[in-house]
This record gives C-alpha cells, sequence and structure tokens, in this order.
C-alpha cells in the first residue's frame, strides 16, 4: 500500500507524508529490485521528513557503496558512529567497504565490533567466515561458520562453507567426522548425507560413499546431485549398468545434459555396448555441440573399430572446437596415417611439436612419415631436433643410421650404427623393418656380425 502510495506522489508530484518504517520498506524494495534511481529519490524524500534518521542514513550509505563512492560511505558513517556508537549496522557496512577496497584484515576487525552490540550474531559469524576465506585462512573461516551450526543447524550455506574449508585444508577425515556429528542432530538432510558421500569419494571409500549417497536420495528421491554421485560412485566400483541406471534418472528429473549423456556412454563402452555408447556420445554433442570429450570419444570409438573416415570426420569436430590441443592433434596424425593421407599425417604431428606436444612418439612419427616421403633431410632435422631432450636413445641412432646412407652419407651412417648398437644391439632390427635395402648392406651386415662377435 505505502508503494503504491509513494510511486502515486511521485506521478503527481504531491507530498505525501510516510513514517520511518514505511521509508524503510520502500527503500529496501527499491534496492532489492535494482531500481537505485528509485532506491535514491525514497531515501532524499525520507531524510527530508526525517532528517535525523540513522537507519535512513544508513541505506543512503548502502546507495553510496553501490554506487562505489566509497569516500562518502565512510565519512558518513564516521558521522553516524559519533552519533550511535553501539549500533551494529555501522560497523557491518564499515567492514563492507573494507572488504570491497581489499582491506580484509580492517574489515574482520569491524565484524568483530559488530558482534559485540547486535542481536543477530550468526550473520555476522557468516560475515567473519567469508572474510577468512578471502584471506585464505581456511581454519578460522571453518570455525566462523560452525558457529552459526550451533545456533542455526538447518543452515546449509554455513554447512556447504565448512566443507569447503575442509576441502581447501584437504582435512577429509576430520570432514567426515563433522559430518557424521552433523548427522546425529540433522539425521534427515540429504545436503549432509551428500556432503558426507563426496568426502568418502574423495578418500576413494566407495562403499561408504555410495551408502552416503543412498541416503541422501532416499531422504530427496528428486536431488538430482545425489544421483549423479551415487552414479560416479558405482563406476568406480564396476557397477556400470547400475551408475548408467542412475544417470537416466537424472535425465527425468531435469532437462538433459551433455554430462549425462557422457557418463552413460562411457558407461556402455565399459561393458562393450558400443552402439549404445556411440548412440549417447552423439546425444552429447547435439545436446552441446561445442563438448569436445564427446567427438573424442566418438573419434576414439571409431578408431579402435578400424572405421578411420568417421575417426577423420569426428576428429575434425574436435580441433574446430580446440585446436590448441595437441592430443587432439596427434590423434588427427595416427588417423591420417591409417587412412595414407601421409602428407596430413606430418601437419598433425608438425602442429604437435609447435604446441609444446615434444613426445618422442611425436618425433618418431613424423621422422618417419617424412622418411617415407622421402624427405631425408627433413627427417633428419627432426631426430636431431629430438635429440636435444632425448639422448642416447637407439630409436633415434638407428633411424639416423638409415637416413644417412639414404642420402648416401656412409660416414655418418656407420656412426650412428656404432653408437646406436652400443645402446642396444637387439633394437638393430628397427632397420630390417624401415630401411631393409639399408639392413641388406653388405657393409652394414658386416659391421654388425663383427659387432657381435665382439660382444660375445
Amino acid at each position: 500500500m505505502s508503494l503504491t502510495k509513494f510511486e502515486s506522489m511521485l506521478k503527481t508530484n504531491n507530498i505525501f507524508f510516510f513514517d520511518l518504517v514505511e521509508f524503510e520498506e520502500i527503500i529496501i524494495h527499491y534496492l532489492d529490485a535494482g531500481k537505485l534511481s528509485l532506491a535514491k529519490k525514497a531515501v532524499k524524500l525520507g531524510l527530508e521528513q526525517h532528517p535525523q534518521s540513522v537507519d535512513l542514513k544508513l541505506l543512503q550509505v548502502e546507495i553510496y557503496i553501490f554506487e562505489n563512492e566509497l569516500d562518502k560511505a565512510f565519512s558518513l558513517l564516521r558521522k553516524l558512529e559519533r552519533i550511535e556508537p553501539s549500533n551494529d549496522e555501522i560497523f557491518i557496512q564499515k567492514a563492507t567497504i573494507n572488504s570491497k577496497t581489499g582491506k580484509h584484515k580492517e574489515a574482520i576487525i569491524n565484524l568483530e565490533k559488530a558482534l559485540t552490540f547486535t542481536d543477530d550474531k550468526v550473520d555476522v559469524w557468516s560475515l567473519i567466515g567469508m572474510e577468512y576465506l578471502y584471506l585464505d585462512n581456511f581454519e578460522k573461516a571453518r570455525l566462523s561458520f560452525e558457529k552459526c551450526i550451533e545456533v542455526d543447524f538447518e543452515d546449509y550455506s554455513a554447512l556447504y562453507n565448512i566443507v569447503y574449508c575442509y576441502d581447501m585444508e584437504q582435512k577429509h577425515a576430520q570432514a567426515i567426522v563433522y559430518l557424521n556429528n552433523y548427522i546425529n542432530i540433522n539425521p534427515y538432510c540429504e545436503v549432509a548425507w551428500h556432503q558426507l558421500g563426496r568426502q568418502y569419494f574423495i578418500l576413494k571409500m566407495y562403499e561408504e560413499a555410495l551408502n552416503s549417497f543412498d541416503y541422501a536420495v532416499l531422504i530427496d528421491e528428486f536431488f538430482i546431485g545425489g544421483y549423479l554421485e551415487k552414479a560416479k560412485t558405482l563406476e568406480e566400483l564396476g557397477r556400470y549398468q547400475e551408475a548408467i541406471d542412475n544417470y537416466l534418472i537424472t535425465l527425468e528429473l531435469d532437462d538433459p545434459t551433455a554430462f549425462a549423456y557422457v557418463r552413460i556412454g562411457e558407461c556402455y563402452e565399459r561393458i562393450h555396448k558400443f552402439d549404445a555408447a556411440i548412440s549417447y556420445y552423439k546425444k552429447a554433442v547435439h545436446e552441446d555441440p561445442l563438448l569436445d570429450k564427446a567427438w573424442i570419444l566418438l573419434t576414439d570409438l571409431y578408431y579402435n573399430d578400424g572405421n578411420y573416415q568417421k575417426a577423420s570426420y569426428y576428429i575434425s569436430k574436435a580441433l574446430k572446437i580446440d585446436e590448441q590441443n595437441a592430443l587432439y592433434w596427434r590423434k588427427y596424425a595416427e588417423i591420417k596415417l591409417k587412412l595414407s593421407f601421409f602428407e596430413e599425417a606430418v601437419v598433425g604431428f608438425e602442429t604437435c611439436l609447435d604446441l609444446g606436444d615434444d613426445a618422442l612418439e611425436v618425433y618418431i612419427g613424423l621422422t618417419d612419415v617424412l622418411s617415407f616421403l622421402g624427405e631425408f633431410e627433413d627427417a633428419i632435422s627432426v631426430l636431431l631436433r629430438a635429440q636435444k631432450t632425448y639422448k642416447k636413445l637407439a630409436e633415434i641412432e638407428y633411424r639416423l643410421t638409415g637416413l644417412f646412407f639414404a642420402l648416401n652419407k656412409e660416414k655418418y651412417g656407420f656412426h650412428h650404427l656404432i653408437v646406436g648398437m652400443k645402446l642396444d644391439y637387439e633394437y638393430h632390427i628397427i632397420l630390417k623393418e624401415l630401411y631393409p635395402t639399408v639392413f641388406e648392406n653388405k657393409k652394414v651386415q658386416k659391421l654388425i656380425a663383427n659387432y657381435k662377435k665382439a660382444l660375445e
């Protein structure tokens, strides 16, 4: 009624009287609704009618803070503190300004002053806890939130923050003790059972985790988070069909998610139901076309099945989403090799190296493709680059042997052959596989035979 009256006054330019409580309700309504200009008008009119009101001036402070006029806000708060030195809201607002300017220790000091005057200690303890979180002091933050729970055991925001602090401290066993004690007080709290399950899961105590998630969904049969965590736990226990069933429940309770579709697909893959896995991976990419993980899972399935054309199609989809992913480029190169698209395989391996993937497999793969294409000098350059990271490796030395012989540089070829045999004599058989004409070279055969005799 007072809000309608106030807005009518603004339209007609008539001046109506409102008592202090009415003005506070009007201003708070506009602040909550984000209608800052109307809140400012209400504060202005309110202070004209009630110029001594500290409560209205505190609402003015809130507006100053919202508009980032922190100096004005702090100046007004100092004046109000002289008028009402035991007003807890003054110190809470000072703490808000401290927090916004990164002065979290000063914020805590002001909040502790507010504690001495307030009747609503829970809100202040919560604010103190948040300030300690900003300081990464998780122990003191946790202790502050625990005080909130002692007063109101259904303060689930405080409960989440307590568990978060235990997580950040990596005190999962202590978190389990705390949550079990909490459950003894509030046994039908699905949030607590869910959080307890998470702690058991982190510690790989999967049977205990499953038991906790069972209780969570028994208490609240529409608790999607409980079913998701239960399904993940069943996966860890190797109970994939049961995991699928729980993921499917989440799809019934809420709109389908690409995450759930992917997890279902992975479960089907684990029990070798590949057609079903493909079906759910396709549902995942339909739900979220930018989910590169689903495209990669499709790629791998088709690759392992020998369907390299489809694998090539799906890896291209993944690369369009994340072209800076070296693992995707490596898979791209491997697929192109299977399809005998050697130039494209070269591009894939070279991109891996450009992106910082300097695994030996990448160097070797690129070398072998270049060698097959007759690009011997480029292949040698790749191996010499690899040697900066991988020193004294027979895989590299024998390949350099074959490449130098291919370029008619026998002196260098024999040098690397000797080094290779010193590193791993038996591995010289790779020459027969990669460079058969070099392996059959009489001089090479003689050196290999002489080296073998020297070893006997």
